[in-house]
């Protein structure tokens, strides 16, 4: 089902993550309504969106007519009132859960029984924002990933009351705007942001442990893996703020598993006021005179790291598959399309060789003593009956 152009919608909260919606249901034809708290922010907002449109045109990237009529199918509103002709209400305000739960429960009282409300959340649960409304099963997740006009993925994510068909009607309009989307379970950090913290994690206990300095484990990463960047120089941009925000997240959402364990490196540069790249230093300096620090270029240590953090990320990705987060290809598709990862890493499984990341996981676990090691009973299984993620007997 596609969703028609002359339906409605509306966004709510007109930061960098919600004027960048804005602009995508814009370039796709929706008549769009932007709404902010704060006095004047949506105008900005849309303001904005209107000089990036231009920009894009200039460019030669988006045709000039286009640009123009994206542009005037956006408009600035100051109250809910406002939205009560939206189809779709898409959510990207502050990540707190009760402030959204309210604004779910305020929108009811506006918009008609089937206008859809979303929550572009990365991490937050749906079903309990859907408990605050008397409809919960119109509530669902639209992760978006940011900068939204630019980046593909979006993760579809129904909470436990979710209108059945919701799911795949959403996951049509996405790909109707030009989006890749995938279908995940509402379970923490859906699939991106809990299958890519052993990346981040990882490096941090590499580092922790003296294995490597952070030039070095980067240096691994892109040279031997082909990452576009290494995780120091990924978390410096990020901001350490907001990625040790979400591994603390994760990991008191599961309960404080040790394979989500935050890293008490990270906690210092946050505390020290190290971001990263928006306060011009973090686990490097990023000065106008800043010298990169030099890495070793051991092949040996570089081998060793690389191989110690892809098997614990492929560990990840076999976990979300064995429990049921996400089909295998929307797996492979979350992590190339969201985060640039060079290959689906289930199929860098395959191509490693399970019985061989098996064996790794096995004798970190035998050499640490720890659960964050344990291997995924998924992984223990596919090579016992001799199997591999993508072949004809895959999962």
């Amino acid at each position: 089902m596609t969703m028609e152009k002359e339906m409605e919608v509306a966004v709510i909260g007109a930061g960098t993550m919600g004027s960048g919606i804005a602009q995508v249901a814009a370039q796709a034809g929706h008549k769009v309504r932007l709404l902010d708290a704060r006095p004047g922010a949506a105008a900005q907002g849309v303001a904005r969106v209107r000089d990036t449109l231009n920009l894009l045109a200039g460019k030669g990237r988006l045709p000039a007519a286009e640009a123009a009529a994206a542009g005037e199918r956006l408009e600035a509103v100051e109250a809910l009132e406002a939205l009560k002709g939206a189809h779709l209400v898409i959510e990207a305000i502050v990540e707190d859960l009760a402030v959204k739960r309210g604004l779910f429960h305020d929108l009811e009282r506006v918009v008609t029984p089937t206008c859809i409300l979303a929550t572009n959340t990365s991490s937050l649960s749906i079903t309990a924002m859907a408990g605050a409304c008397a409809h919960p099963e119109r509530v669902i997740g639209l992760h978006f990933f940011n900068p939204a006009p630019l980046l593909p993925l979006v993760e579809v994510v129904p909470g436990l009351v979710t209108a059945p068909s919701l799911a795949g009607r959403c996951s049509a309009w996405m790909a109707a705007w030009g989006k890749t989307p995938v279908i995940c379970c509402d379970t923490p950090g859906f699939i991106v942001n809990r299958v890519a913290r052993p990346f981040y994690g990882e490096a941090l206990r590499i580092f922790e442990e003296g294995l490597a300095d952070m030039a070095t484990i980067d240096h691994a990463m892109r040279s031997v893996g082909g990452f576009r960047m290494g995780p120091f120089e990924l978390m410096d941009l990020i901001g350490n703020d907001v990625n040790f925000a979400v591994t603390r997240s994760v990991f008191e959402a599961f309960f404080f598993d040790p394979r989500y364990r935050p890293s008490i490196t990270q906690q210092r540069q946050v505390e020290s006021g190290r971001l990263g790249r928006k306060t011009g230093c973090g686990y490097y300096d990023h000065g106008p005179n800043a010298v990169p620090p030099r890495p070793a270029d051991d092949p040996s240590l570089l081998e060793t790291i690389f191989h110690r953090i892809i098997v614990m990320l492929i560990n990840e990705a076999a976990e979300a598959l064995h429990l049921r987060i996400a089909s295998r290809d929307d797996l492979e598709l979350a992590m190339t399309k969201g985060v640039n990862y060079p290959k689906g890493l289930l199929r860098w499984a395959d191509e490693l060789g399970l019985a061989w990341c098996l064996a790794r996981l096995e004798q970190l676990q035998a050499e640490y003593g720890e659960d964050r090691y344990r291997p995924s009973p998924l992984l223990r299984r596919m090579v016992r009956e001799g199997r591999s993620f993508h072949g004809p007997d895959g999962r």
